[in-house]
């Protein structure tokens, strides 16, 4: 089912396209009309699983805007505020504390990505179970919210001087990002009924009913003067303030200004164009918990300074190792073949705490990391494999996938129903060390190549519990039995053949006895008969 909120026109798509895991809830029904939007009156919480990640396609090299929104409307009738974590692909990027059931809240993160697809994920940090309302995606120029960081998250968006209450977004904004209306009363507010030009020159563009407001002074002397504060003093934070001459100056008026942060010079002169959009930003990031503003004015300015709208983002480093993509695309191909059930979600191996069950990976220092064991066995400590039995019972043949895991060095798919031959692949992965395929179905021989690797001590290999399985000795052994009951069969059948066939010859002997003897019997009785006619009386009157 579609979902299209009547106040943006966006329609979302379910969820179960692009997760496995989660339960749907609704809000409860009293805080219904706290939602903005149906899409948030509903929800999905992860009540199992440490982690559990959403997988949305995306265009490699093309900037996003990600955008997760929460609100938990006492969706379980528990009245207890979560706290959990979320992860861009393998690395933290906000926690997430739900503080008000009503408040509808949001995170956004601006990130270029490297695949072509993303994972959010959410994680249970242990202060309650994790939930989304919803997850949105937005592409921008790129070659806007140029900064130096792998990821950039949002701090504030303010529309300065705004007109109205209410946060602005899509239709408005045409990169939806959202806009919240702020007010400084020690500023005035000016505005214009003009439309901004937001598209020339300018790669953020920025909504026109947003540039189309400014805070400034309220004497032309003054410095318009404001303080950004930041509770994490160890940010590194970047600024994007947007400005546009709203004011037509006259002949003898002008606006220009410079910018300073905790007294240090920034950006100057600022000559707002009349009508059009001009955005400065930070080439770097700015470290520290409190930052002061200043904007005063240089150069024989008329008019004071001005400021329409600001935006502050911090760094979101990407520094966790990526899994390498054959090695991800080979355990996703394994777990859609065999229906595998384990929460296998988000990267493989990254973070270390959250690889996935059953394999272990091999980090070095370059980007990505290797898998190096599978185990996909029963076997093992029952604690810690209780609850995935449910997850095992693997059908089939030992799928080619493997193949493409080079630096593998541990296999074990023991005590499953795999069925068919140990395939020859086995015995070419160059690292392999450890081979457990017991406790099977498999039928067949072994390739000469994983013998000889086992004696040669360099692989333990382990194949008991195949009963139709032939090892080196074995299969020799069988080969001589089944030659020699075909032997026999064969000549048991030959005895049968030539037994019948003599039973049949001598039935057909006897059928051509009894058929020559029936035919003398006729014969002679022709020739008494004609005897008879030739010998027999005649009467007087027939010789009369």
């Amino acid at each position: 089912m579609l979902i299209t909120p009547t106040s943006t026109g966006i329609t979302y798509l379910p969820d179960s396209s692009f997760i496995s895991t989660g339960v749907s809830h609704s809000v409860s029904p009293e805080f219904k009309t706290f939602a903005a939007g149906r899409q948030q009156e509903n929800l999905r919480s992860f009540p199992e699983g440490e982690r559990n990640c959403y997988k949305v396609g995306v265009k490699r090299g093309t900037k996003y805007l990600i955008r997760a929104i929460f609100m938990y409307g006492n969706y379980d009738g528990r009245n207890i505020l979560p706290q959990f974590d979320l992860h861009l692909g393998p690395d933290k990027w906000v926690t997430m504390d739900v503080t008000n059931a009503t408040t509808n809240t949001f995170k956004d993160i601006i990130h270029v990505p490297t695949k072509n697809y993303v994972h959010v994920c959410l994680v249970n940090t242990g202060s309650g179970t994790p939930f989304i309302s919803a997850l949105e995606l937005r592409p921008l120029n790129n070659n806007s919210y140029v900064s130096a960081a792998a990821a950039l998250a949002l701090l504030l968006r303010c529309d300065m001087g705004s007109t109205t209450s209410e946060t602005l977004r899509y239709p408005a904004d045409v990169h939806d990002r959202v806009w919240v209306p702020y007010h400084m009363v020690k500023l005035e507010d000016i505005s214009t009924s003009q439309k901004i030009d937001m598209v020339s020159q300018n790669n953020y563009q920025p909504p026109s009913i947003v540039m189309s407001t400014a805070s400034t002074p309220k004497t032309a002397s003054e410095p318009l003067e404001f303080s950004v504060d930041i509770e994490d003093p160890n940010l590194q934070v970047y600024f994007y303030v947007h400005f546009a001459e709203i004011a037509q100056p006259r002949t003898n008026q002008s606006r220009q200004f410079n910018i300073t942060i905790n007294g240090k010079f920034w950006y100057g002169p600022v000559v707002p164009d009349y009508l059009y959009t001009t955005t400065v930003y930070s080439r770097g990031p700015w470290i520290g918990g409190k930052f002061d503003f200043s904007l005063f004015k240089v150069g024989g300015s008329t008019l004071p300074p001005l400021i329409n709208a600001i935006e502050v983002y911090y760094a979101v480093e990407l520094s966790q190792s990526r899994t390498d993509q054959t090695d991800v695309d080979t355990v996703e191909n394994i777990k859609s073949l065999y229906g595998i059930r384990r929460n296998w979600q988000g990267d493989p191996c990254a973070p270390r705490a959250y690889m996935w069950d059953g394999l272990d990976c091999t980090y070095r220092d370059s980007d990505t990391s290797r898998i190096t064991s599978f185990l996909l066995s029963v076997n093992g400590n029952i604690e810690h494999w209780l609850r995935n039995l449910s997850s095992y019972g693997l059908t089939g043949e030992i799928t080619n996938y493997i193949a493409d895991l080079t630096l593998l060095q541990s296999l074990d798919l023991s005590n499953n129903s795999l069925n068919g031959s140990v395939p020859d692949f086995l015995s070419r992965l160059p690292s392999l060390k450890v081979l457990n395929l017991s406790g099977n179905k498999l039928t067949g021989s072994v390739p000469l190549g994983l013998i000889e690797r086992s004696k040669q001590n360099s692989l333990d290999l382990r194949l008991g519990g195949n009963p139709n399985l032939c090892t080196s000795g074995s299969c020799k052994k069988k080969h001589k039995t089944a030659v020699a009951v075909v032997a026999s069969v064969a000549a048991v059948v030959i005895i049968i053949v030539f037994v019948a066939a003599a039973i049949l010859w001598n039935i057909k002997r006897r059928k051509q006895k009894v058929l020559l003897a029936q035919e003398k019997d006729a014969n002679d009785n022709k020739t008494y008969k004609s005897m008879e006619q030739k010998n027999r009386c005649f009467t007087k009157a027939e010789v009369l």
